[in-house]
């Protein structure tokens, strides 16, 4: 669990950083919960859009990830949804207490 001030920093970190999946009509599936977990590995934060075709609203699917993948909520604002996971190999990002 991250604390407020961690959650502050990691929102500042992707103000700038552009969605790299989009969840549309098809809605969740194994291979995007896949992709989605391989990338946090990767990246450590990973911002999502949800589109406006999709089954689902953005904190549903925010949710439903979080779950999947063993993930920190960041922020849900409108169709975007930001997740954190510490990476077990490739550590970047540095968190203080």
């Amino acid at each position: 669990m991250i604390t407020t001030k961690q959650r502050a920093y990691l929102r500042s970190l992707t103000n700038n950083l552009d969605a790299i999946f989009q969840i549309g009509k098809g809605g969740l599936n194994d291979n995007m919960i896949r992709q989605i977990d391989e990338a946090l590995e990767a990246r450590e934060v990973v911002k999502v859009t949800v589109l406006r075709s999709a089954p689902m609203e953005a904190y549903e699917a925010c949710d439903a990830m979080a779950d999947a993948t063993h993930a920190d909520i960041v922020s849900t604002v409108g169709g975007k949804f930001v997740l954190y996971r510490e990476s077990k190999t490739k550590k970047q990002i540095y968190l203080q207490d």
